[in-house]
């Protein structure tokens, strides 16, 4: 039975966090050990744990007993994550601008867009733009 606690997700979460949930969203589910293990100078396991259950506490996970361990795994599927933020992102700093945001994206860019990049791009574009978006 998978358990969850809170509603949902809140928007801001701390650096350890979103570490923590960057490493759930790349295993699929993990348990604390795992999470530990993927961590780059990690905190000690009472921390993992700890944090683990704040982001329960707060909706991002839900967890199921797998024997003795805990599983854990996100509420909120990756692409619906990356849209949230995203969105998040284009409101807080760009004003809502999704051109002030792609402006900066492409100025982040070291490389200049190949060709197929930028048919891409355009493809999309005129896909929004054709559904009113």
């Amino acid at each position: 039975m998978t358990e969850s606690r809170g509603g949902r997700p809140a928007a801001a979460l701390s650096r350890r966090e979103r570490q923590i949930m960057d490493i759930v969203y790349g295993l699929g589910e993990a348990t604390a050990a795992q999470v530990r293990e993927a961590m780059p100078d990690p905190p000690t396991d009472a921390a993992v744990r700890a944090t683990l259950r704040i982001l329960v506490d707060k909706g991002h996970l839900a967890y199921e007993h797998d024997g003795p361990r805990y599983l854990y795994s996100p509420t909120v599927p990756r692409d619906e994550a990356r849209r949230s933020a995203l969105r998040h992102l284009v409101t807080t700093f760009f004003d809502g601008s999704t051109e002030g945001a792609m402006a900066a994206l492409l100025d982040l860019q070291d490389d200049a867009l190949s060709e197929p990049e930028r048919r891409r791009l355009r493809a999309m574009i005129e896909r929004a733009a054709e559904e009113g978006r």
